[in-house]
Parts: C-alpha cells; sequence; structure tokens
C-alpha cells in the first residue's frame, strides 16, 4: 500500500516504478491524501506496471464512503477495500468487476482501530459475506483493541464464507507467520514499509518491498 498512516503518501506515483520492479504485483492506495485527479493519475500509473490495483477506504461518514465507492468504479480498480457500510455500498458495486472487501466489525477513530469481542466480530464476518455484492472481508487485525489477535484471524476466517485481507500494522516477521498460519488469505503494509521496519541489505523502498515477498513466502509451522 502506498500509503503512511492511514493515508495515502504524498508522492506515492515516485514509488510506483520502484515498487513493481522489485517484485509487487498488487499496489494499492488509500481514499485520502491526495486530491482525486491525483489518485486518477496515480492508478493510471499502476495499470501501466500490469499490477493489481486497490483502493481502501478509511472515511468514517456515508457520504464520504459513498463517493469513494464511486471513485473506486471510476478509476476502474481491481479491489475496493474497507468501508463500514456495506449494506450501502454493496448494492452500488456489485455490478462492477471490482471485488468488494469490507471492513469487519466495529471501526472507530482516524488512524482506524478495530473494538468489540471476538465472538461479535465473528459474527459480523458472517452476515456481512452473506450480502451479495460483497466478495471478502477487510479485517484490521493488529487495530484490535483486543488481546488475542491469532484467535480473532482464526475465528474471523472461520466465520466468513469469503476470503479474508489483514490489513494494517503489519510490521514483522512474526505478524506475517501468525496472518499466514491462521487462515487468512492476503495482507497489506503500507506504514511499516515506508518506515523501513523490515531488515534489508538493499537500501529504500524496494528493499522493503523484497524483504516482505521473501517472507510471505516462507512456511510458518
Amino acid at each position: 500500500m502506498l500509503t503512511k498512516d492511514d493515508q495515502t503518501v504524498s508522492d506515492a506515483r515516485g514509488y510506483v516504478k520502484e515498487i513493481a520492479a522489485a517484485g509487487a504485483k498488487h499496489i494499492g492506495f488509500k481514499d485520502i491524501g491526495l486530491p482525486i485527479d491525483e489518485l486518477k493519475s496515480l492508478a493510471g500509473d499502476l495499470r501501466k506496471e500490469g499490477v493489481q490495483v486497490y483502493l481502501e477506504v478509511v472515511s468514517l461518514d456515508a457520504e464520504s464512503e459513498k463517493r469513494s465507492a464511486k471513485v473506486a468504479m471510476d478509476l476502474n480498480v481491481d479491489y475496493l477495500l474497507g468501508g463500514t457500510r456495506p449494506e450501502l455500498i454493496a448494492p452500488l458495486v456489485k455490478d462492477h468487476p471490482l471485488k468488494y472487501y469490507p471492513f469487519v466489525g466495529k471501526i472507530e477513530d482516524h488512524p482506524s482501530i478495530l473494538t468489540g469481542t471476538i465472538p461479535e466480530i465473528a459474527a459480523h464476518a458472517a452476515a456481512i459475506t452473506a450480502i451479495d455484492g460483497v466478495d471478502g472481508l477487510d479485517l484490521l487485525a493488529y487495530r484490535f483493541t483486543g488481546k488475542d489477535i491469532p484467535l480473532l484471524i482464526q475465528e474471523v476466517c472461520k466465520s466468513s464464507t469469503k476470503p479474508v485481507i489483514v490489513a494494517g500494522s503489519i510490521d514483522s516477521q512474526e505478524r506475517i507467520g501468525v496472518v499466514k498460519t491462521t487462515g487468512a488469505s492476503a495482507f497489506t503494509v503500507g506504514t511499516a514499509a515506508f518506515d523501513m521496519e523490515f531488515p534489508s541489505e538493499i537500501v529504500g523502498i524496494s528493499g522493503q518491498v523484497q524483504t516482505i515477498l521473501e517472507m510471505s513466502r516462507q512456511e510458518f509451522i
């Protein structure tokens, strides 16, 4: 994700070629941080690199969420992640080719946190994935205010009838290992890569991407 602190970085377009050259095939950005015309240019740059394009919604009010969904369709992204109103957004996007993965659980504040109990969030996962037009879930596991994050991911994946992407605060090999062994289909990294949190002999964002990809290919027990 071309994001830091839950918003698209101001110089996102400058990183596109470097990140794609480092091997990333799935690259995304948030609905805030850059004006719409620049997001359109960013999406165009990503298309030229032949990657899957993701837009994640972090706006909290209904009108902003609807507006971001319409932007996602206008940009023709491959995946629309986030948002908290699938009953409102799913009917808008279900006839578009994009895949829609709303947030599961109760999302508060910005940067976002996930509140509630594990049973509540798991039940919400079952309810959301029953909605026509919802293709999967966006789980802010490492923004959870509770304690047992591996159990949270396991229970959400068990309750969901569709794939689960773990997003937010993936900043270590240990956390990648947890995601891989608890049933999630994918994870996102943004801030940690721009903060150079991952060990790499290669300087810059390309080294971060290569390390993350290498970790994602490892077997965890």
